[in-house]
């Protein structure tokens, strides 16, 4: 499909406080997310239902308490691109030729505590190497990266048992060294 006829999806500010160890990055907002303004907020998407289990920002809460939860854990959310013309709202629908990432650069200066990157699926990491890496707009040192298994519900293979196994790694207690101390 051209750019023409699909649809620009713009992405949200990130949830962060300044003191973030950690930064999750998605790729671009649902369809569903842009119409409730919600990071995750298709209910079949896993994402909340797995912080629920590692942080206790349960989805049944209030959208704004899950995020002030996420807060003082000190986890970050965000997405790789900025923007991007999409129809629909599987990441495969994403036209790369005009995509435009995020400001990694400011953010990763607004937020010197950062340890680790954990990418939710293969998809945002690629676009964070494509669009962001080999572009250097927005590398920093000394920090981890983890790609992830996605939340998304178009990745059902694994249970959420085992999505929740593999995200611990986000309650690890970060290091100045690069990363969690992961036992």
């Amino acid at each position: 499909m051209s750019p023409a006829a699909s649809e620009r999806i713009t992405g949200f500010e990130p949830i962060a406080a300044p003191d973030a160890r950690i930064l999750i990055l998605g790729s671009l907002p649902s369809k569903l997310s842009v119409q409730k303004q919600e990071y995750y907020g298709n209910p079949r998407n896993a994402f909340w239902r797995v912080m629920g289990e590692l942080v206790g920002a349960e989805p049944d809460l209030p959208y704004a308490a899950r995020t002030n939860i996420l807060r003082q854990r000190g986890v970050a959310v965000w997405d790789v691109l900025r923007s991007a013309p999409r129809n629909g709202s599987l990441d495969a629908a994403i036209d790369l030729k005009g995509a435009k990432a995020n400001n990694f650069r400011t953010f990763y200066k607004e937020h010197p505590d950062l340890r680790l990157v954990c990418f939710n699926g293969r998809k945002a990491a690629e676009l964070y190497e494509r669009l962001v890496v080999r572009r250097g707009i927005g590398t920093i040192e000394d920090i981890d990266m983890k790609t992830m298994p996605s939340t998304s519900p178009a990745h059902a293979s694994m249970t959420i048992a085992e999505k929740v196994r593999h995200w611990s790694v986000i309650c690890a207690p970060a290091t100045r060294n690069g990363g969690p101390d992961v036992p």
